[in-house]
């Protein structure tokens, strides 16, 4: 195939940054969308220029990292996937492909395609941990029982991979889902009782220092989400905080 790609550059932090055209060609239907944005880089460097800036790593669908913004859509024209998983066979001859960062005031661009996403982390180290010391001491995974039902809720939300796509798609930009998806996995298990209130109130204090907006309600983040989180993590942290709130 050959293709027009238009591609934010932005050189750092500071700068204003633009969209770029690259016309790229035979590109196989059976690349990757990294794998694309690779030759790319290749041919790019190969003629002097400077490469386009991406962010990747594991490239199976479970770090999370390469998050980006695609012809309108976070990590592009699927379901249920990320950036690495999307294949070229998704674009026809001749289209125009449309390559931003996320955008979000709590994720500001590094340079061209990469934003930093440590907001996530703070909100994370805020509350997103148990302190049952587990060292030497570990139980047989039986001694409590857990309803499948709870077990199966907290695995669903423990998919979570904090890619940021529910962020991205959001009109405020909120991070609810991500949230709500680290405080389900530990809400919905004994172990994470113990610091229940103070988890919940301290992720979601962290959440609004960081910048993100409010929940919309309009579910663009669970349609975007490529571990497909249900907007039901969102409604169990809400009334986590609630509880939080009334015991003081």
């Amino acid at each position: 195939m050959n293709l027009t790609l238009k591609i934010w550059r932005q050189k750092n932090a500071s700068d204003k940054g633009k969209m770029v055209d690259y016309a790229i060609s035979d590109v196989s239907p059976d690349m990757s969308f990294l794998e694309m944005l690779d030759v790319l880089n290749t041919e790019l460097i190969s003629k002097g220029e400077e490469p386009v800036a991406f962010d990747h790593d594991c490239r199976e669908g479970i770090c999370g990292t390469c998050s980006l913004y695609i012809n309108g859509e976070a990590h592009g024209p699927d379901r249920a996937i990320t950036t690495c998983q999307l294949h070229m066979r998704k674009f026809k001859e001749g289209d125009t492909i449309y390559i931003e960062p996320f955008r979000a005031k709590a994720f500001p661009v590094i340079k061209d395609l990469v934003v930093d996403r440590s907001a996530f982390d703070r909100i994370q180290h805020a509350g997103g941990f148990i302190s049952v010391n587990t060292s030497g001491n570990t139980q047989d995974a039986n001694s409590i029982p857990i309803s499948k039902h709870a077990a199966d809720e907290a695995m669903d939300a423990a998919t979570c991979i904090g890619c940021g796509a529910c962020v991205a798609s959001c009109k405020n930009s909120s991070a609810m889902l991500f949230v709500g998806a680290k405080v389900s996995q530990f809400a919905l298990l004994p172990q994470g009782q113990v610091e229940a209130n103070d988890r919940v109130m301290n992720m979601v204090k962290q959440m609004d220092a960081e910048g993100f907006g409010n929940c919309t309600n309009t579910g663009a983040c669970e349609v975007e989400c490529p571990k497909g989180i249900s907007l039901e993590v969102i409604a169990r942290m809400n009334r986590e905080y609630l509880k939080a709130s009334l015991k003081g």
